[in-house]
């Protein structure tokens, strides 16, 4: 969702999207854009997250990655309260502009349960359905 208050240009046509040069991201009805989270280093998925307009700009123009919680209705910065921070590498964004991927150097533990990764289980299928398997340890 766009509007003019967004620090962004509004998103041109679907051949500007996926060929131009410009950055036009596409916010959902929410105001909302999904932000993979990836190790630089690793190449690991860290997390998986949502950034608002403000979020995308400032991580843009600080270096720091910041997100937008849903469930706290609240603009974060990664690691302002527990010293695990992000530093962005790179970003990229997919064909029409409605995800990115940030890439970043990460300080500590990306996950707030204490493992380098909110991606820590696998999905199995058994005989009585599906069940996780395959915890990390936490980070000390």
């Amino acid at each position: 969702m766009w509007t003019a208050s967004t620090p962004f240009a509004p998103p041109g046509t679907k051949l500007e999207l996926e060929e131009g040069a410009a950055f036009t991201p596409r916010f959902n009805a929410d105001g909302l854009i999904t932000a993979v989270t990836v190790d630089d280093a690793t190449g690991a998925i860290l997390m998986l997250a949502h950034m608002n307009a403000e979020a995308l700009a400032r991580t843009l123009e600080s270096g720091d990655v910041w997100y937008f919680s849903r469930s706290r209705n609240e603009l974060w910065r990664k690691g302002a309260t527990s010293g695990h921070t992000q530093r962005l590498v790179e970003m990229r964004t997919d064909c029409d502009q409605d995800a990115v991927i940030v890439r970043v150097r990460q300080e500590g533990p990306a996950c707030h349960t204490g493992r380098r990764s909110c991606f820590y289980r696998r999905v199995e299928m058994g005989d009585a359905g599906p069940t996780l398997t395959g915890a990390e340890p936490k980070h000390p």
